[in-house]
């Protein structure tokens, strides 16, 4: 019998079971893909200081090592129709105030410091059964092996089997609206590192266009309109990418996906025994405007082995539902945003763009808001 078994091992149950081990219990990590599995795409690239912060305290140097590998743009902004409405740039910071990578490349390195760390994790043996008892919960996989533990952290990601074997399901809605993904791979001679976000380019029909670059490439996020087939956007983005990514000459696709956005919370971040608790995306599903999926997620798994250790699973359940609350309210906003269903928003994003060059605080606003308000909370 062990302290706590963690499920999944994306950066959510990695730093679960780093954070864990930290504290001196004696973890387990259970992962249903075989180690060193390809994972494509960037997927969650951009990781808050708090968030590296958070990861050195666990794993002292592990912040920094993300950070170093990845990038800090010092640049962002935002145009309308073309014409550029707001601009900042940054200047050198000791501490980053972020890092931009493929999430393949953090738990890279979350597995590292897991080894170092001596957690002992089973790879390519998918959770079956979950029991959750009075005192313990018996996990069992798909050779037949058998796992107790006092508690189990399930962060087997939005279609987590735990939290399926436990009885508790996802609350909320998902938008109608289709957003079309594209990553592209860094030309022979790295373009300019900025954030640039478009409202109506253009050169995508008149579409709201996002420009994020990471280490290695770019992160090209299209907003499909009502009546668009995102599928043939997707399948086809040599046709409108010279135009929306001039930066990069003959760019080399990696990899495009289609999403719907999710605005769901778990009806309870524990089980009914306390002895499960949902960390990640088995917890909660959030549009990523403000990098708060991943974020939040690593914040869930720190504070999830604290609660472990200090015996106190109903703790952990309100404050991250209270911070899982905020963070659906604040991606929410930006959603709602970036839809613009109302005439009234539709004419209030106009007349900002009309009068940025004279009002600086208009040019502000239209580049802050379709990534949500920023959190009072550093906790995510």
């Amino acid at each position: 019998m062990t302290d706590v078994t963690v499920v999944g091992a994306g950066p959510v149950g990695l730093s679960a079971a780093l954070a864990a081990k930290a504290r001196g219990l004696e973890t387990v990590l259970l992962e249903a893909r075989p180690r060193g599995e390809a994972r494509p795409g960037s997927r969650a690239l951009f990781v808050h200081r708090a968030t590296l912060d958070r990861l050195s305290d666990i794993s002292p140097g592990l912040g920094e090592a993300v950070a170093a590998r990845g990038l800090v743009w010092t640049t962002k902004r935002t145009l309308w129709g073309g014409k550029q409405v707001y601009a900042r740039s940054y200047g050198a910071s000791v501490r980053p105030p972020f890092t931009s990578l493929p999430q393949a490349v953090v738990e890279d390195l979350l597995r590292e410091a897991c080894d170092r760390a001596g957690v002992v994790s089973v790879w390519g043996d998918p959770v079956v059964s979950v029991a959750p008892r009075r005192d313990r919960v018996l996990v069992r996989t798909g050779s037949g092996a058998a796992y107790d533990a006092a508690y189990v952290v399930a962060a087997d990601g939005a279609r987590s089997r735990v939290r399926e074997q436990v009885g508790v399901a996802l609350e909320g809605s998902t938008t109608a609206a289709e957003f079309v993904v594209v990553d592209v791979a860094d030309g022979p001679e790295p373009a300019p590192a900025e954030r640039v976000f478009h409202y109506r380019h253009p050169a995508a029909g008149g579409r709201n266009v996002l420009l994020v670059p990471f280490r290695g490439g770019w992160r090209v996020d299209v907003q499909c309109r009502p009546g668009d087939d995102a599928r043939r956007i997707a399948e086809a983005p040599a046709r409108w990418l010279p135009g929306v990514l001039p930066q990069v000459p003959d760019a080399r696709v990696t990899w495009v996906s289609v999403y719907r956005f999710q605005q769901r919370i778990a009806g309870s971040l524990t089980d009914a025994t306390g002895r499960v608790l949902l960390a990640g995306e088995a917890a909660h599903l959030l549009p990523p405007f403000g990098a708060r999926g991943m974020n939040s997620g690593i914040t869930d798994a720190v504070e999830a082995a604290r609660a472990v250790h200090e015996g106190n699973a109903g703790e952990y359940a309100r404050r991250r539902r209270n911070a899982a609350e905020r963070n659906v309210r604040a991606a929410g906003a930006a959603l709602d945003h970036l839809l613009a269903r109302r005439p009234g928003q539709r004419a209030a994003q106009r007349a900002a763009a009309a009068v940025a060059p004279l009002w600086p605080r208009a040019g502000r606003w239209l580049d802050a808001a379709p990534y949500g308000p920023r959190l009072r909370s550093v906790r995510y």
